[in-house]
């Protein structure tokens, strides 16, 4: 059942800003104005939504009311009907409206691919995941910016770490997290078989400075020449920056800048990633197993998608979704695929929102 006694409010609220928005003394103070600007959007989607639905509701009630003419009374029972289907669809996209957002979901990410079992064939396959999401980011229109990649000795990466910036891409990027596995016949394979390998994503919220303090104390920085093929600018200085933060253990390396400080910047970026992630991941584990399953624990141990090379298919193991177009997937064409995942997780959300709190 929808919340009617929030809408109403939100409505009355929605009013209220239309008001002040034009209001001397708010258009001449900026900060104020954004503000209630931002909120003002934020809860239009829901006001004009139930406002359709208000409507309908009365228009609906004037076709039972037809029911008692007999010659109007097939005519009413079909409009009815067609209206009822509008009313359900109406209500279903309100209830999608009126979850609560994931504070993350407008925040730049940092993507984490690594090299799972598989040898050479797994630096491959990472590296294949890395073009995908970087192919898929650019139809979005956002910034990939590589932060710190290990290179394989036969092609592809051991682990690539890459910023990506723009709107709402933890949104759309938060359900990439987890084991990736690709089934196909490398290039290095004589006889033709079929090798099963994998790589891991981590899809990391970047952290903000005011969330995540670190105590110079807790860091063990060191420097050494960076890493990488012969003759290259980045060998001569000894630019390359190790992290480890003592308290957890965590240990982060950058070295694709010259500059020592921006290897630093970047390196404790990183970081701060996944202590927050590694925060974000404590609280989870104190919520009910349920509420675990429907948002994801975070660990990376469990396969999410196969991507089968000669069949052209693509399975994701969440949502027992299959596509025969793994081309087309592998050129970042992602949407359908994460349109069907945020689906899924949207009707969990609703289920668990109508029998009881959804946790902490």
């Amino acid at each position: 059942m929808l919340p009617i006694e929030k809408l109403e409010t939100l409505t009355r609220r929605f009013d209220e800003l239309q008001e002040l928005l034009c209001a001397p003394v708010v258009l001449s103070d900026p900060p104020r104005l954004r503000k209630l600007n931002k909120e003002r959007v934020d809860i239009e989607p829901l006001v004009i939504g139930f406002a359709k639905l208000r409507l309908l509701e009365r228009t609906m009630a004037d076709d039972r009311a037809a029911f008692a003419d007999p010659e109007l009374r097939e005519l009413a029972e079909l409009e009815l009907a067609e209206h009822a289907a509008e009313h359900a669809k109406i209500e279903a996209e309100l209830e999608v409206l009126l979850l609560p957002t994931d504070p993350n979901d407008e925040r730049n990410t940092v993507l984490e691919i690594r090299a799972g079992t598989g040898g050479e064939e797994a630096a491959l396959f990472a590296a294949d995941l890395f073009r995908m999401l970087s192919r898929y980011a650019e139809t979005r229109g956002w910034k990939l910016e590589v932060l710190s990649r290990s290179d394989a000795a036969a092609g592809g990466f051991k682990e690539i770490i890459a910023l990506c910036s723009g709107e709402r891409v933890y949104s759309h990027l938060r359900f990439e997290a987890g084991v990736h596995r690709v089934q196909r016949v490398p290039a290095t394979e004589a006889q033709g078989r079929i090798h099963t390998s994998t790589a891991t994503v981590a899809v990391l919220p970047e952290a903000e400075d005011v969330e995540v303090e670190i105590d110079e104390q807790d860091l063990e920085i060191s420097i050494a020449a960076s890493g990488g093929p012969g003759g290259q600018g980045v060998n001569t200085t000894n630019s390359a920056v190790q992290i480890r933060h003592k308290p957890t253990g965590l240990i982060v390396k950058c070295q694709d800048e010259r500059s020592q400080h921006k290897n630093k910047a970047r390196a404790l970026k990183v970081l701060k990633s996944r202590l927050l992630n590694l925060e974000r991941t404590k609280q989870e584990e104190a919520v009910t197993a349920e509420r675990r399953g429907m948002v994801g624990s975070g660990e990376r141990s469990e396969k999410i998608r196969t991507y089968n090379f000669p069949q052209n298919r693509v399975t994701d193991h969440r949502i027992n979704l299959t596509l025969h177009q793994l081309d087309r997937v592998m050129q970042g064409e992602l949407d359908e695929l994460l349109g069907a995942l945020r689906a899924n997780w949207q009707e969990a959300l609703i289920r668990q929102a109508n029998v009881g709190p959804l946790g902490a």
